[in-house]
């Protein structure tokens, strides 16, 4: 996924963020250029849902400004997606429904994209839990969005399914041109699908750290991405997210 030196696609200002007396995020910003994968890494608490909520309009009761293409959001906008850590499909409509629920256009060729080609009419209940997850990413890409946040998509598949509902969001977010924030607890997953991997310090203040893995083709076995994982594994331990 290229990264560009132009003005941010997605600009984010969080002033303050607090529940009640502990604040979770304090004078957070964080800038995303078109095309580019970030992930949030942290302990939990430390602010990676909330920054997500606050980005998709779902919290307003927050200090800052969010910015798409230099236009300040407010509230929800088709153009930032949203896939959580369950696939929340609603059961009684079929995959196909749920796909396109709420917009106009037909779901199939997503379906099919996503590796769901003949499934459309069936329901939730009859799908595995990689299948599921399979629809909720063509849901959160119906809408054609600039922008898709992620919040731990594939933590509650195994192993195997994971790794290859990873290589499918590596997939659909080059086709599709995505700008990407997802929070995830994965560290092998953030340093195998991001550009930038920005670790939260868990203490009300934010950002505490940003690493760029190395460029070059992804791979899983790839030494120099070791190597950074020991470094941030020192930087987790050293801010309490282990």
């Amino acid at each position: 996924m290229s990264v560009t030196a132009s003005a941010p696609l997605l600009d984010i200002l969080v002033a303050r963020k607090a529940f009640g007396a502990r604040t979770v995020l304090r004078d957070f910003r964080l800038h995303l250029a078109g095309g580019e994968f970030v992930s949030l890494i942290g302990a939990s608490g430390s602010g990676k849902s909330s920054l997500l909520s606050i980005v998709a309009g779902l919290d307003r009761d927050w200090d800052g400004r969010v910015a798409l293409a230099g236009q300040p959001l407010a509230g929800v906008s088709a153009d930032i997606g949203v896939i959580f850590q369950e696939p929340r499909l609603f059961p009684w409509l079929t995959v196909a429904q749920n796909v396109a629920f709420g917009g106009d256009g037909d779901p199939a060729p997503l379906l099919a994209e996503v590796g769901l080609a003949g499934l459309g009419g069936y329901l939730p209940r009859q799908l595995s839990g990689g299948q599921a997850q399979r629809a909720a990413i063509a849901r959160g890409l119906f809408s054609r969005p600039r922008v898709l946040l992620l919040d731990e998509p594939f933590s509650a598949v195994d192993a195997f399914t994971r790794i290859r509902l990873q290589d499918l969001l590596q997939r659909v977010a080059r086709e599709h041109a995505l700008t990407i924030l997802m929070v995830t607890h994965d560290l092998d997953e953030a340093l195998f699908l991001s550009d930038r991997i920005v670790l939260l310090d868990g203490a009300g203040g934010g950002r505490c750290a940003e690493y760029v893995p190395p460029a070059g083709p992804r791979r899983r076995d790839d030494p120099a991405r070791a190597a950074l994982k020991g470094t941030i594994l020192d930087a987790l331990y050293a801010s309490h997210a282990l």
